[in-house]
């Protein structure tokens, strides 16, 4: 495992990312510019070791695994022995490509730099590196804790050392990777995103409501969580974000439904707004 991570960015991804490394026994530092998104980051990370305590999923107390949990206010403030740095900043390729390089300028020539993006072009994301050979996808999903899957986005200049230390840390996450070509939406977006648009499209046209609509995905092809609850979870501006630049890229089959644009255009962003395609309690 990587002795230093350091994770950008402290949403609900960064977070749990930052939780599973740190778990695994690594020094984590996690990137957040505003003291209240510090803050909140660090309360979603507690909050998730409290869970796995509960569930007795921890080898040792959940305050001594929050020790190793640094908040830094700013990329320049990262240690030059730093393994393995995580971008999970928001799907702005701008914002991607600057925090990307300038933790490329302040940690050490060893550090493997890796993007959490889940459709933005790795190849376009590597343009601001010096040194893109050290920089890969490592696509985690939702929730980091409890998935188990890790998808690795190889780059056209991606090396081979960077691309088997990734695997080798998955595996020390007791997590499974699989390793795909840099290409729109990877793998696992561009088929997720396909089957949750169509089933969009079907509560639409009132095929059937949400409820059933999921119920047949996950009875009759077990499926462990239907396409629209599954939405909800990712967040529908996330979808729709993803299904906008893929629409771009792949064309028609990717065109964003009204109902998910208005949806998103009234607040309905899913889970982390208590309403989306399924009401939510806060969390």
């Amino acid at each position: 495992m990587p002795k230093v991570v350091a994770v950008i960015g402290g949403g609900r991804m960064g977070a749990g990312i930052a939780q599973v490394f740190a778990v695994a026994g690594s020094a984590v530092s996690l990137v957040e510019r505003d003291p209240a998104a510090a803050a909140a980051a660090r309360d979603r990370v507690a909050m998730g070791l409290l869970r796995a305590a509960g569930k007795g999923l921890l080898a040792e107390s959940s305050d001594a695994v929050l020790l190793r949990l640094h908040l830094v206010d700013d990329v320049s403030g990262l240690s030059a022995a730093t393994d393995l740095v995580v971008e999970a900043v928001p799907e702005d390729a701008a914002l991607k490509v600057r925090v990307l390089a300038a933790a490329e300028r302040t940690v050490g020539d060893q550090a493997v730099l890796a993007s959490n993006t889940s459709s933005l072009s790795i190849a376009g994301l590597a343009d601001g590196l010096a040194d893109p050979e050290r920089f890969l996808g490592m696509h985690f999903f939702n929730p980091v804790p409890a998935s188990k899957l890790v998808e690795i986005v190889t780059g056209p200049q991606t090396g081979d050392q960077a691309r088997e230390a990734a695997r080798s840390w998955v595996a020390g996450l007791g997590k499974t990777e699989v390793v795909v070509r840099d290409s729109p939406g990877f793998a696992t977006s561009r088929l997720g995103v396909l089957l949750g648009l169509e089933a969009i499209r079907m509560l639409e046209e009132g095929v059937a409501d949400a409820a059933s609509i999921d119920r047949a995905m996950e009875l009759g092809y077990r499926h462990p969580m239907g396409p629209l609850r599954s939405t909800d979870l990712v967040g529908l501006d996330v979808r729709l974000a993803i299904a906008e630049h893929l629409h771009r890229e792949l064309g028609e089959r990717f065109a964003p439904p009204r109902l998910l644009r208005d949806k998103v255009a009234r607040g309905e962003l899913g889970r982390k707004t208590g309403q989306g395609f399924f009401p939510w309690e806060a969390s």
